[in-house]
Parts: structure tokens; C-alpha cells; sequence
């Protein structure tokens, strides 16, 4: 089991959303609170909100797209709190947008902050973790990181890296006999505003998830030490689907509606931000 109370936990893309929707509920446990965000103004209001409710709250402003700024914040955290016990890698962006739509700095953007910022952040605290022998490394990955979506390629190429990155990683402290735990999150779209105006064909088969309930199942799987958390359990069927012929598989994706879930895309501007997100900036959440 891994336990909130007295640990000091690290959130990316806290500042509003989901993310500040689990930093409360974990603080409400007892957790140690250090959470990242670019959006400084959102964390300061998050950081007062937190405080006058008793949690031990500190706050740092980081582009999760830059991999200086994390260096830094990373050093600049561990030197003021001390080592992390739980780090939830809970930023993202989404374009919404076909791969020839798409620009250049929006791909990139979406690498940065829903892959490559998993490897920046997690080379800074791991070390800590292994020393100590034990702690928790989350990945907010998506539904999106095991079936792909038509106007999501960017992003669903991104999170299957965040999927293949937590697997080899927890393969990795296996072998090595760590005490590391690892859990990946993979929840189909979430109604927090990052994904507005996405559609389910089935909602009472395959339904967009209350915020609220996606912190509860996310939170419940971290203290069971799930290594991985997927929901609607509807989306575990997608392991089993990928025996079938690839035109049965399409077939089914289109019948469910998935392929056309983006169809109706809005998000919250140009690049839409993560659900935790007030501008449409790189620090940013988990996939709705």
C-alpha cells in the first residue's frame, strides 16, 4: 500500500483541473504538497485555497516543456522540500488537430510536455526514491496511449510513448529488484474542458468520466499499488480486440464511435490546453 499521510508528493499541472482535484484530496489525507505548474497566478490561488484548509502546500512555477526549466525547479525543490516520495506526472496538451493541420511547434509541444517531460522529471527524483528503496512514480497516460483516434495522431503518439515508457520503466526496477512502484493511469475522455465538445456514440457503454470519479479510481489505484489503471473497463477490451484481423479492429473502433469522438472538437483555444489548465499553455493534464 502506499499512504498519503506524511508524504511528500509531487504534482505536474496542479494549478487547477484534475490536478487540483487530487492535490486536495491527497493533502485532505495528509500528504506533503509540492505542485508544478506554468500558470503561477493559478498555483498561488491554489497554493492560499490548499493552505487555509491546514495542508502543507509549497508551489513552483515550471514549463513542463522546457527541459532546463525542470532541471532547474527540480534541484530548486529538492534543495527546499527534500526527496520526493510519490511523483505523479499529470501534464499534457492536445492539439486536437489532423497530422497535416498540425504545425511543427504544436507536435513538438506535445512531446515535450506528454513524453519527454516524463524522463525529465522522473531522472530528477527517482535517484532519491532508489536510495531510500522505495516511493511511487504515477504517469497520467490516456485511452488515447493504447487505441489511436482520428485528430488526435500527435497525441495519441505521445501518450502510447507515456504507456511504453512506464512499462519499461517498472520492467526496469523489476529487474533490478527495486521497491519503486509504478502505476499508469489510461481514462477515456474526462469532462473538465481540455476535450469539449468530443462525442461518445454509447455513453451508458463507453462514458465520459466525471473528474470526480477519475481522481477516485486514479487515487484508490495509487494506494493499491495498481500498476495499472484503466477506465471504463469497457477500454480493457482493447488488448483482446488487437488479436482480431486490423480491419475487424477499425471496424469496431468506428461502430463504438471512438473514430469519430473527435469529430466535433473544440478544446479551449488554438492548443487546447489539460484539464487543470487555464491558458492554453504546457502545463497542462491528464487525457479526458
Amino acid at each position: 500500500m502506499t499512504a498519503f499521510r506524511d508524504s511528500t508528493v509531487l504534482l505536474t499541472g496542479a494549478a487547477s483541473g484534475l490536478g487540483l482535484l487530487m492535490a486536495r484530496r491527497m493533502g485532505a489525507e495528509g500528504a506533503r504538497l509540492v505542485l508544478w505548474d506554468i500558470n503561477a497566478t493559478g498555483l498561488e490561488t491554489a497554493r492560499a485555497d490548499l493552505a487555509k484548509t491546514g495542508v502543507r502546500v509549497a508551489t513552483y512555477a515550471c514549463d513542463l516543456s522546457d527541459r532546463d526549466a525542470i532541471a532547474a525547479t527540480a534541484a530548486r525543490t529538492l534543495a527546499e522540500q527534500g526527496a520526493v516520495d510519490i511523483l505523479i506526472n499529470n501534464a499534457g496538451i492536445v492539439s486536437g488537430k489532423t497530422l497535416l493541420d498540425a504545425s511543427d511547434t504544436d507536435i513538438e509541444r506535445t512531446f515535450a510536455v506528454n513524453s519527454l517531460a516524463l524522463f525529465w522529471t522522473t531522472r530528477a527524483f527517482l535517484p532519491g526514491m532508489l536510495a531510500r528503496d522505495r516511493g511511487h512514480i504515477v504517469t497520467i497516460a490516456s485511452a488515447a496511449g493504447i487505441v489511436g483516434t482520428a485528430k488526435l495522431v500527435d497525441y495519441c503518439a505521445s501518450k502510447h510513448a507515456a504507456v511504453g515508457f512506464d512499462e519499461a520503466l517498472r520492467l526496469e526496477l523489476r529487474r533490478e529488484r527495486r521497491r519503486v512502484v509504478t502505476t499508469v493511469v489510461c481514462p477515456f475522455y474526462i469532462s473538465t474542458g481540455m476535450f469539449t465538445g468530443v462525442k461518445t456514440r454509447f455513453p451508458w457503454l463507453l462514458p465520459i468520466l466525471t473528474p470526480e470519479y477519475a481522481v477516485k479510481r486514479i487515487l484508490r489505484g495509487i494506494r493499491q499499488n495498481q500498476r495499472r489503471v484503466v477506465m471504463p473497463r469497457l477500454v480493457l477490451t482493447t488488448y483482446l480486440g488487437r488479436l482480431l484481423p486490423v480491419a475487424a479492429f477499425d471496424a469496431i473502433m468506428e461502430f463504438l464511435g471512438v473514430s469519430r469522438s473527435m469529430d466535433e472538437f473544440r478544446g479551449r483555444g488554438a492548443i487546447a490546453e489539460a484539464p487543470h489548465q487555464d491558458a492554453p499553455r504546457a502545463a497542462g493534464g491528464a487525457r479526458s
